[in-house]
């Protein structure tokens, strides 16, 4: 019953949205139709062998979404390694802790102008922006699943005579991953905030870059476009994180149910 009312909600919030803002006439709040068929021009209006993709989306949009793709798997990689690795050292994470929860709040964009003073603008000032501001959730979530693993996993892997790399690869790693796909999980959404953020202020290309310039255009529906494609690009990279994670983690959902 809830679907189907979603279902009819978002066309008439559309339809409201549509009708109000060609009520208003408001110059900065175009209707979502304009705003559609501007999206449709910039980015999808090319032919059917690149996949409607227009030139501007294979000049902007696939390089946004490698350095996306790029730095989240970097930080993603970093933090699980650096998370269990602090999960399973009392030692170690009393040394290092202190030192990344001051890390983690740092706000990720007030660093920006550091990245561009020892990166330039470009690719690599971009990635560090992207692997700092996704790295904590994953490293924070990792540390936490790790450490918590039931003693008695630890203790019988013990017993069977495990070694390092099978006991981390068969009983830590599984015993932690719901919390580090947590982690991940939240990371994605960061990575995309990082792209733009990054892109609008260290790029000459990129989603970001295009919205900027489309902004000191006066182009609004352009802008406007922007934002609507970067919503449904964050709407599909959640769904497919989801049905990846609902995949790796099935075994995690029938013990648990």
């Amino acid at each position: 019953m809830k679907r189907i009312v979603w279902y009819w909600l978002l066309p008439v919030a559309v339809l409201c949205w549509e009708l109000a803002t060609r009520s208003a006439q408001a110059a900065y709040f175009p209707p979502p139709s304009r705003i559609v068929a501007r999206l449709h021009e910039l980015w999808f209006s090319g032919p059917w062998t690149r996949a409607f993709l227009t030139d501007e989306a294979v000049a902007d949009l696939l390089p946004s979404l490698a350095r996306l793709f790029a730095g989240w798997a970097v930080a993603c990689v970093a933090g699980m390694a650096i998370g269990v690795a602090l999960g399973r050292s009392r030692w170690l994470a009393a040394l290092v802790e202190p030192l990344l929860h001051l890390g983690r709040s740092v706000p990720p964009t007030t660093l920006v102008p550091v990245f561009l003073a020892l990166f330039k603008i470009g690719t690599p000032m971009q990635l560090a922006a992207i692997v700092y501001g996704v790295v904590w959730p994953v490293l924070i979530n990792s540390m936490d699943g790790a450490r918590h693993v039931d003693r008695q996993y630890i203790e019988t892997g013990v017993v069977y005579r495990l070694g390092p790399w099978q006991r981390l690869t068969r009983i830590i790693l599984p015993g932690a991953s719901p919390k580090i796909f947590a982690g991940l999980r939240l990371s994605v959404s960061l990575a995309l905030i990082m792209m733009i953020i990054s892109e609008l202020v260290g790029s000459t290309e990129g989603v970001g870059h295009r919205m900027l310039e489309a902004q000191s255009q006066f182009d609004i529906p352009a802008m406007w476009a922007g934002i609507v494609l970067l919503g449904l690009l964050g709407i599909v990279l959640n769904a497919a994180f989801v049905g990846f994670e609902r995949v790796v983690l099935s075994w995690h959902r029938g013990a648990r149910g």
